[in-house]
């Protein structure tokens, strides 16, 4: 085999920036899967560049020349600048291969401007793709191994690639670890709900702990685990057998019913800096938040009481919501959202609208079913600039205000100043103020607010969100413009829309070929 020149793209965003808390924190927000086909190419004895594309840097500037092939790692959101990247890098003879989540979710729209497409991704998979290396055109190759990879290259393997990217952030640098894949909960709008747990090995996160402690001063670590801790007194075993108490400080994501005060304390000692558990509804999703039956008030209290006791261990809190879910009725779901932000003063509230990403979860089946799902640009689906999915008990108007309600008083002055009082420790409240003011807090209320205002004021949109029409209103074809700038020219014909029942369609039709990665890709171009 050829050596071949390879370069790897980590989208962590969409577009430039120079937002006060993009500039903090998008450095720490690098995938993980990038860096491990980095080494994956490397190991197979090719040369690899790994951009790490964080809205500060001159994209195109950054891009190498002369690759052989491309791999480019992108949420939704970034499918449009991902497209624009891979016509860019087929125009001067390159092939081009799509991972992560958007591969995943819109197989069939990615396979249009991508050679490869790739599910399920392992080192086999890898070795196959690098292995055939030609062009798929006009329909690129889905590709997936069968599950998830039982083992990945960790921190040490992944250095060389980890540290450029750390080097990016101004003052606060965060190490990227996994622990486990899959979730043991099947949350039906969650990505991971349909995947089987299952813990990585437990002696290469002791072997990088170790090496993390002789690297750096006081590593700070973000767990990617979907739900940090379900072996919990394993991963608290590897982090004590690996490092003494008070070296290290970590970010994990995680749900209330694993958090008990026993569990606290032991964080706590080992260096739990932050935790981010998902309460989602205040009518559903019991067993997540550990309410069981519990909803409405009666939740909001028990929730509000096991966060505030978390923040007394715990100096950094972030509740994850979910607004517009089928069981949400009324003004009540978000006056109940207000009452725990004035209750549980010390978190920082993250929302997120209702969105079905492709074929992420078999509940967007049923949406589609319904003719629920609108067909928003991939740029928009971020969980909060576009809600793709049409309310089921709300007028798009009435859900708009509630929306910029409670986003109102969440990101109030008044709220802003008690988050700030209630966190004793200066980061997180720092934190608190820069999320608020920057484009978490004041910004998606100006825009929640124009959109509001549009949904009035402009029938061709107010048309669009009520499916009348597909016709993409100027508002966002300007906004992806101005957001691709220089790569605008490259966004394929066609690629700012796509079936937004795709996935439906296939289940229909003929299913989605997923080329076995024990199949001679050749074999199978036809």
């Amino acid at each position: 085999m050829r050596k071949l020149r390879v370069a790897i793209i980590d989208l962590v965003t969409k577009a430039p920036t120079r937002r006060l808390y993009a500039r903090v924190m998008n450095a720490n927000l690098a995938s993980i899967m990038p860096q491990v086909v980095a080494v994956w190419c490397e190991e197979a004895g090719h040369d690899v560049t790994l951009v790490c594309y964080t809205g500060f840097e001159n994209l195109v500037e950054e891009l190498p020349d002369n690759v052989d092939i491309v791999f480019i790692g992108a949420f939704t959101e970034a499918a449009q600048l991902a497209y624009s990247l891979s016509n860019l890098f087929r125009s001067n003879g390159a092939v081009t291969a799509l991972g992560g989540p958007h591969a995943r979710c819109y197989p069939q729209d990615a396979r249009q401007y991508f050679d490869y497409v790739l599910g399920f991704t392992d080192k086999t998979v890898i070795r196959d793709v690098l292995n055939d290396c030609s062009q798929h055109r006009p329909i690129g190759m889905h590709i997936a191994a069968k599950q998830q990879p039982t083992t990945l290259p960790g921190v040490v393997e992944r250095w060389k690639f980890i540290e450029p990217t750390l080097r990016k952030s101004p003052f606060l640098k965060i190490v990227p670890m996994i622990g486990s894949l899959g979730c043991p909960y099947t949350c039906s709008f969650c990505i991971d709900s349909v995947i089987p747990y299952q813990p990585l090995d437990f002696d290469v996160i002791k072997e990088d702990l170790r090496f993390l402690v002789r690297k750096l001063r006081r590593p700070r670590i973000g767990w990617h685990d979907p739900n940090f801790g379900v072996r919990f007194d394993d991963c608290m075993g590897a982090i004590e057998e690996a490092v003494p108490p008070g070296s290290i400080d970590f970010i994990a994501e995680s749900s209330l019913s694993l958090l008990s005060e026993p569990r606290l304390k032991r964080l706590k000692r080992n260096g739990c800096m932050a935790i981010l558990p998902g309460i989602e509804s205040w009518y559903d999703l019991g067993d997540k938040s550990k309410t069981g039956a519990k909803n409405g008030m009666d939740k909001v209290l028990q929730v509000s009481e096991h966060v505030n006791m978390i923040l007394r261990y715990i100096p950094y809190v972030q509740t994850n919501f979910v607004f517009g879910l089928d069981v949400d009725k009324g003004s009540e779901p978000f006056e109940l959202t207000k009452r725990f932000v004035d209750m549980t003063p010390g978190a920082f509230p993250a929302y997120s609208l209702l969105s079905a990403f492709g074929q992420a979860a078999p509940s967007n089946l049923e949406y589609q079913r319904a003719n629920r799902v609108l067909p928003f640009p991939f740029h928009f689906l971020d969980n909060n600039q576009a809600m793709n999915v049409k309310p089921k008990n709300y007028s798009w108007p009435d859900f708009y205000d509630h929306v910029i309600a409670v986003t109102k008083h969440t990101f109030s002055w008044r709220s802003i100043f008690n988050r700030f009082r209630a966190s004793e420790s200066t980061i997180p409240r720092w934190m608190n103020v820069v999320r608020a003011v920057s484009s978490e807090g004041f910004g998606r209320l100006k825009y929640y607010t124009e959109l509001r205002q549009r949904l009035d004021a402009d029938p061709q949109f107010r048309d669009y969100f009520e499916q009348q029409t597909h016709e993409l209103p100027q508002f966002f074809a300007d906004l992806i413009r101005k957001d691709l700038g220089p790569l605008w020219k490259w966004l394929p014909k066609g690629a700012l829309y796509h079936d937004q029942n795709a996935y439906l369609n296939s289940e229909i039709d003929t299913p989605l070929k997923t080329v076995s990665v024990s199949t001679p890709l050749q074999e199978s171009c036809g």
